[in-house]
């Protein structure tokens, strides 16, 4: 998963050189037609869309979208998926570069670079709930934000904007918690040397069960931290320049998604078995992940608005966990999700039944 490391962000990307190079090239400088020529009914040839990170189940939905033929049916000779998670391989920046066309990152990445003058926009959210939480064991759960308080809690350094933001939310102050390095081991949790660790409820959890212990976890978008997560985005000029050709690529996500909804097991063998075949992924705890990550996607709002949509309920709350973690920006200045409503008035038999 993309994490939500500001600083890190800043040092690989040079924030002023992305606003400058996406300034200049815009939507310009991403390839449109590298398997050469047009394809499928809208002749949009060969685009690229960068992934927050490795080929895993979290990108289900474009596994189906790819494998049922969506993508080529919107008029795509391909959409090429290119893996995240490496130093350097923001989706801010490969939108700068031409390395995209479109990508899936986050608001507390993008919002930085829009606020250094980055002309890009936030145009859906397949994840409403952000997939962070603190997971705890149920022998000593922490339920809600208060039980942080006297807790040792392990949080790695690329997660410490959304911890201190987690804590401002709350009223807490960060010396009546105990903050521990931590990596990724969740021995450290089942020894007893943290009472819980900042992780994604869509592994953690699932990855404990699988070892017999009985997880709990508090997910922050609970706990007065409502952000979305693996939001698409791209520049404002493929909005201005490219709309069909953008309404297209999401009707076909939208297909693909809510095709892995329906399936987590088939999901998770396309992880496993296809697209993600190098990073040894298991079968069973991918499919358990699909099944997690389902309640992240699939909401109230989604299910009555249309997969990827936020209502201006959510776009605010979002505004609001983005000013407590210290960035400050207009809803209007990140989000347009005025390309989905449009995608869902012209054929609303694309929402969930």
């Amino acid at each position: 998963m993309a994490t939500l490391d500001r600083r890190a962000f800043l040092r690989t990307s040079g924030l002023a050189g992305l606003a400058l190079g996406l300034a200049a090239c815009g939507s310009d400088g991403a390839p449109t037609s590298a398997s050469g020529g047009g394809g499928g009914g809208g002749g949009f040839g060969s685009v690229k869309l960068q992934l927050s990170w490795k080929k895993n189940v979290e990108f289900a939905g474009e596994y189906f979208a790819d494998t049922n033929g969506y993508f080529k049916a919107a008029g795509f000779t391909q959409v090429e998926l290119l893996s995240g998670g490496g130093s350097g391989t923001s989706v801010e920046s490969g939108l700068a570069t031409g390395r995209c066309w479109a990508g899936l990152s986050a608001p507390t990445i993008t919002a930085p670079a829009v606020l250094q003058g980055a002309p890009l926009k936030i145009v859906g959210a397949t994840f409403q709930k952000n997939p962070f939480a603190v997971i705890s064991l149920s022998k000593n759960p922490i339920e809600k934000a208060a039980d942080l308080v006297g807790k040792k809690i392990g949080v790695q350094d690329s997660n410490e904007l959304v911890w201190n933001a987690l804590l401002k939310a709350n009223g807490i102050d960060a010396a009546d918690v105990t903050r521990v390095p931590f990596q990724s081991d969740p021995s450290m949790l089942t020894s007893g040397q943290l009472d819980g660790y900042v992780g994604f409820v869509t592994s953690g959890p699932v990855n404990l069960r699988m070892k017999g212990h009985d997880p709990a976890y508090l997910l922050l978008a609970d706990a007065g931290l409502p952000l979305v997560a693996e939001t698409f985005t791209v520049t404002q000029q493929t909005i201005d320049n490219e709309r069909d050709k953008l309404k297209a690529f999401l009707t076909a996500e939208i297909k693909g998604w809510r095709d892995a909804v329906a399936d987590p097991a088939k999901a998770a063998e396309l992880a496993a078995t296809v697209y993600g075949k190098d990073q040894n992924l298991d079968v069973k705890e991918q499919t358990e992940e699909a099944k997690m990550q389902n309640e992240l996607v699939v909401t109230d709002d989604a299910k009555a608005n249309g997969l990827f949509t936020m209502t201006p309920e959510l776009i605010e709350q979002n505004i609001s966990s983005l000013a407590k973690a210290g960035l400050d920006i207009k809803a209007e200045q990140l989000f347009d999700l005025s390309i989905l409503t449009e995608i869902y008035q012209a054929d609303p038999s694309l929402k969930l039944s």
